[in-house]
């Protein structure tokens, strides 16, 4: 079975991330969009879709839950 499917879910769930108008949301949708990425990568053994889509998940968390945090109760 070809992967294929996956890179176009995940290009599909990236690019909807610029509707959602909550910085929290987008941030979510992209983390979700890159994870996609990463294991796209891994599927077609591409290490520098793996490693750029692993930061970029990692930053949009780490950018959520530190504003998340920040933000008065």
């Amino acid at each position: 079975m070809k992967p294929d499917w996956i890179g176009w879910v995940a290009t599909a769930l990236f690019a909807s991330s610029y509707f959602f108008r909550q910085p929290a949301a987008l941030r979510k949708v992209q983390a979700a969009a890159a994870l996609l990425w990463v294991v796209y990568g891994g599927i077609i053994h591409a290490l520098p879709v793996v490693a750029a889509n692993l930061v970029v998940a990692a930053v949009a968390v780490y950018s959520t839950c530190t504003r998340r945090a920040a933000t008065p109760q």
